[in-house]
């Protein structure tokens, strides 16, 4: 069902019905009428499953509200920024301090950063990078690299966008990986990846998004009756370094970048 075609109605068909009125509402219909009027989300269904709020709020939720919760969070990171020392943050990070700016490098390229949160790049501006960027910069704890892996569910908060990752990231990547067998190969030389040996999977390439956050990308390619599968992992110090929604956002638009490169007949 499109996203513009929600109704109070079709909301209602996703949730429990069972008018348990621990929404403060009187009933799952008034709920859902709250929900397509913006005054409530699903989310605010105690009832739900975690992993179908995430699932229903992905079909529900419209580009434009993204963009404009995506504005708002960067906006609010970009003044955060102006009380980051960045002298005292920049080696806990793996950035460097030059003119006064902050510097940290993306898969080879370098990201700068003012004290306003302006960022410019020595490549194209990739608009998806900014708001994790500023995250990690501004984020509360850090931590260093434990080499310890965990998927995206075991990371905090991680099982409330499990669907969600799972429909935007993996899948998309599998596919992709499935339709151009050499691109996990290629990533590793354009982005200066690395392998590793991995048990049941054909390819473990290592990235790093940011100097502190290590993604690690398995893939099995499908044989006889078996489909082909593919996981991303996380090291266990990400959590520490970054929130579950920059986390989530940074792999999303891997994967938007990886979808174009592989447009272009890597």
């Amino acid at each position: 069902m499109p996203k513009s075609t929600f109704t109070a109605l079709g909301v209602y068909k996703m949730l429990p019905q069972t008018n348990c009125g621990k929404c403060f509402l009187p009933s799952c219909l008034a709920f859902a009428a709250a929900i397509v009027a913006g005054r409530k989300k699903f989310k605010d269904c105690p009832d739900l499953d975690p992993e179908r709020t995430a699932e229903f709020s992905a079909k529900f939720e419209s580009p434009g509200s993204r963009d404009v919760d995506q504005a708002e969070f960067i906006n609010k990171l970009k003044k955060k920024m102006s009380t980051i020392n960045f002298e005292t943050v920049a080696p806990l990070i793996g950035a460097t301090v030059q003119d006064d700016s902050i510097i940290i490098n993306s898969m080879g390229k370098d990201f700068v950063f003012d004290r306003q949160g302006n960022m410019v790049s020595e490549c194209h501006i990739i608009p998806w990078v900014q708001a994790p960027l500023l995250s990690y910069i501004t984020y509360k704890t850090h931590g260093d690299i434990t080499g310890k892996w965990m998927s995206f569910r075991e990371i905090k908060g991680g099982i409330e966008w499990q669907a969600l990752f799972t429909s935007r990231c993996e899948e998309p990547l599998r596919k992709l990986a499935d339709e151009n067998p050499g691109l996990l190969n290629d990533l590793i030389d354009l982005f200066m990846g690395k392998t590793i040996d991995w048990y049941e999977a054909d390819i473990a390439l290592i990235l790093y998004p940011m100097p502190k956050i290590p993604v690690l990308i398995c893939y099995q390619a499908p044989e006889d009756d078996l489909g082909s599968k593919l996981t991303i992992f996380f090291d266990e110090c990400c959590s520490t370094n970054l929130h579950i929604k920059s986390i989530f956002t940074l792999s999303s638009g891997l994967v938007q970048m990886f979808t174009k490169i592989a447009e272009h007949h890597l």
